[in-house]
């Protein structure tokens, strides 16, 4: 019987939450947690369960891939299966990392489930099959089916079919296909139907972008006041509001009144998306006070406001980003600000 082995993170592996978020990778026997889900239907034996803390993964990436391929390479495993991760970012980071790492070093074929606006899938949808998901653990049902359909097929060789017909992520990979009309005939096909209000499916389709109006430049920088604000996670240290590290839904303000810099130590990024190393050790290098600060004092422009707005933008959904931006920006214009900096990672 075919050999498959299982990644998930500590929440779906029932170790533990957020407490366990910084937890070593663990190998169990057979399927744990979330893993028991897929057995029902899968043409082979969950022979292990690796778990590892998200926190771990993400701060430690080239450590743990050494990590887990030592606990796994004598396993002999024919696919690996990881998460779903859906729209959590450090999760859906690590099942993306890790299954691109055993296809490259151990040839093991993969596949993985994540919502499409899970900041992995640009990262690695052409190094792994994701399989589209909701965007929370809701559809977890839905997800491991389409899992469980397309692991059986790559465990029996067979070949996939096209991502709207097997339900993952265009991976960017173009094939020729053979068909019975050509594609001026196709396209006048869709033509009529899109004149007649008919629905049709494009074969090629057309992304879409949000026009953003751009606001009016400042009148006169060296006398407004200027705003600060990042998407990077900085937060005094310890998060003592516990700002989410990912998916977040609200954002924080703190002041800086009578700080000159940000101080290694007092602040630290609890992002997700990105190796918070070298913005704890400087988190100026986030969320530029000191710059800002020193700008201030030479009269490049004319007053720094007293408060800096923070939050994660990893995995936050357009809605949200939305609302916050909009009572962010009211509480400014309350406040009297001229112009705003926003800062990203």
């Amino acid at each position: 019987m075919k050999k498959v082995l299982f990644y998930t993170n500590q929440f779906f592996g029932q170790i533990g939450g957020e407490d366990k978020a910084s937890m070593k990778p663990l190998l169990l026997e057979g399927a744990a947690g979330s893993a028991n889900l897929f057995m029902d239907g899968l043409n082979a034996e969950i022979v292990a369960t690796v778990v590892c803390g998200d926190n771990y993964y993400a701060e430690n990436m080239e450590a743990v891939r050494e990590e887990i391929l030592e606990m796994v390479k004598g396993l002999d495993t024919d696919l690996l299966i990881a998460g779903p991760a859906f729209n959590a970012g450090r999760f859906g980071m690590a099942c993306g990392d890790l299954c691109a790492y055993l296809d490259e070093i151990l040839g093991v074929k993969t596949v993985t489930g994540m919502y499409v606006e899970n900041p992995a899938v640009a990262i690695y949808k052409d190094k792994t099959i994701i399989v589209e998901t909701a965007n929370s653990a809701a559809g977890m049902k839905k997800a491991v089916a389409a899992m469980k359909n397309i692991a059986n097929k790559l465990l029996s060789g067979e070949e996939l079919g096209l991502p709207a017909e097997e339900g993952y992520i265009p991976r960017g990979i173009r094939v020729n296909r053979f068909m019975d009309r050509t594609g001026a005939e196709r396209a006048l096909d869709m033509l009529v139907k899109k004149l007649k209000g008919e629905e049709f499916q494009t074969e090629i389709p057309i992304p879409s972008y949000n026009k953003v109006k751009p606001a009016r430049g400042l009148m006169d920088l060296k006398k407004a006041k200027i705003a600060i604000l990042t998407s990077g996670g900085v937060v005094p240290i310890g998060n003592p509001d516990h700002l989410p590290a990912a998916t977040a839904k609200f954002y924080k303000k703190y002041s800086i009144k009578d700080i000159e810099k940000l101080e290694e130590g007092s602040y630290e990024s609890v992002h997700a998306g990105y190796d918070p190393v070298y913005a704890n050790k400087n988190p100026n290098v986030v969320l530029p006070i000191d710059l800002m600060k020193a700008k201030e004092k030479d009269g490049t422009f004319g007053e720094l406001y007293e408060y800096y707005y923070v939050t994660t933008g990893n995995s936050t959904s357009v809605a949200d980003a939305t609302a916050m931006g909009k009572e962010i920006a009211q509480e400014l214009l309350q406040a009297g600000v001229d112009g705003a900096i926003m800062t990203s990672t």
